[in-house]
């Protein structure tokens, strides 16, 4: 279990990233939502040892990762949204040299270890193959076999489907599957279908405050019989706007279709739809700038 509480981060310049952020993380893939800017990689950061918060705590299993970052790194798996990497070596040496740096002392070990994780993440027939001709999906399998050395209990992957295939992407998002049921994984994204698709858990983080948590599920269901949709002609979308609550727009078909939160009919043309996870996102947005603003 990772536990937050009341964790604060304020940057040099006076700019408040987390403001008093509280989060229980179960074994699991747990999602944390939220759009660019809106504290997640902060948060990410704060939870990898790799800054320390302004005020607040993290506990993980018992570690007190703020007084002793070093303890928590030895059960740590981390794969940042961008991470650097020797492009003109092989898969296989950069691996070996990591599990060098992790601590994995024996040659024997380090085969082994290595050997498994190129298998695991389905790179083993191109480990000879140099990280600069590698696609977004082989580079960001292979950031998950660096984050998986050394067996970790806590793995946290900050924004890993950004610009990936739709078939890379759900190589990876299976291939994660697969490594959560056993450990505690962070997904930090703002790709709600990631976390649509695996997440028994998640939160909404927006302007540096937790917005929303629960199980989408539950979320979802919340919002049944609230989302209404309409096609509208582009000119009136401002008029909707000041009338209704509107959540989302899309272009289709030269027309905008807004989706609108009510608890009734809004009006004539308005047609009810059921509420997914990105009508759950989309009305914790509004209503958190709304009360920003």
């Amino acid at each position: 279990m990772l536990s937050i509480k009341n964790l604060v981060h304020v940057y040099g310049n006076g700019t408040r990233a987390l403001d008093d952020v509280s989060l229980e993380v179960p074994r699991g893939m747990f999602g944390l939502l939220g759009p660019n800017g809106a504290g997640k990689s902060t948060l990410m950061r704060s939870i990898a040892t790799l800054q320390t918060p302004t005020s607040g705590a993290i506990d993980f299993d018992g570690i007190d990762v703020i007084k002793d970052p070093e303890k928590l790194r030895r059960t740590l798996g981390y794969l940042p949204q961008d991470f650097g990497v020797y492009p003109r070596v092989s898969a296989y040496d950069m691996l070996d040299h990591m599990a060098v740096l992790k601590g994995i002392a024996s040659g024997k070990d380090r085969k082994e270890t290595v050997d498994s994780l190129l298998n695991q993440v389905n790179l083993w027939s191109v480990r000879k193959k140099a990280l600069a001709g590698f696609s977004g999906g082989m580079r960001q399998r292979f950031g998950i076999a660096q984050a998986l050395i050394g067996n970790p209990k806590l793995i946290i992957v900050d924004e890993p489907t950004a610009g990936l295939d739709p078939e890379e992407r759900n190589r990876f998002l299976n291939l994660l599957a697969e490594i959560g049921e056993q450990v505690v994984i962070i997904l930090s994204t703002h790709i709600v279908e990631d976390v649509a698709d695996l997440c028994p858990r998640m939160a909404v983080l927006a302007g540096g405050k937790i917005q929303l948590e629960g199980a989408p599920a539950d979320l979802m269901q919340r919002m049944e019989g609230r989302v209404w949709r309409k096609a509208i002609e582009k000119e009136a979308l401002e008029d909707h706007r000041s009338r209704f609550e509107v959540i989302s727009t899309r272009l289709f078909a030269g027309r905008t279709v807004i989706h609108v939160l009510s608890d009734r009919r809004p009006g004539e043309g308005f047609e009810p739809v059921s509420g997914g996870l990105e009508d759950v996102y989309f009305s914790t947005l509004s209503a958190s700038r709304r009360v920003a603003a």
